[in-house]
């Protein structure tokens, strides 16, 4: 198994990232390659996959909208939007937060180490910056994005590693602090109260 997806707060060098694809994504070829066991089942998204402007991650403590920038990341927003759309993400509880950085979600096992038993490669430009509302993937190093995914809570400085795919708004990142507000759990991992995803749509 690939090593625990989590961001390494200590170090400021994130354990999350994504996949690999020897095609330009900008010509519509992405490359979804099998990975590990999936913590879901889950069918890899096509070479041209879908896409979506925005989405909306409904939880069980509120509704988290967000834009997504599929001219920047296609496979990234391709990705995501497969698994929405076979309810990957349905009933998977965040498991990671770390108040002042990020929330974590995207892992069905909820052990900061499950995925879609694929990976694909990261769409960086190398100038990534990460404010507050920031929806970005989680990895384990370059090119192994799978499922999980984080929210900025407050401007953070992390190195251009993570493919950024879209912006919470105004009334999600609200959701995500209110979040953030009830602090971890006894693990220091988890928050302290289960936040579930409904949905993605």
């Amino acid at each position: 198994m690939r090593a625990r997806l989590l961001i390494l707060l200590v170090l400021l060098v994130p354990a999350l990232a994504a996949c690999g694809s020897d095609d330009d994504p900008a010509s519509g070829g992405c490359e979804y390659v099998e990975d590990g066991t999936a913590a879901k089942e889950a069918k890899r998204p096509p070479a041209e996959p879908k896409s979506a402007d925005a989405v909306t991650i409904t939880t069980n403590r509120g509704e988290i909208k967000a834009e997504l920038t599929p001219d920047a990341a296609p496979c990234t927003v391709g990705s995501f939007v497969s698994l929405a759309e076979q309810d990957y993400f349905d009933g998977t509880k965040c498991h990671r937060l770390v108040p002042g950085f990020v929330l974590q979600c995207g892992d069905p096992s909820a052990t900061g180490t499950g995925g879609p038993g694929y990976s694909f490669a990261d769409e960086l430009e190398g100038d990534e910056t990460y404010p507050a509302g920031t929806l970005a993937m989680a990895n384990a190093g370059p090119d192994t994005n799978g499922s999980q995914f984080f929210i900025v809570l407050s401007d953070a400085d992390l190195p251009p590693s993570y493919t950024v795919f879209g912006r919470v708004d105004d009334a999600g990142l609200a959701v995500a602090r209110e979040i953030e507000k009830e602090g971890n759990a006894a693990d220091g991992v988890n928050p302290a109260r289960d936040v579930v995803i409904e949905s993605v749509s």
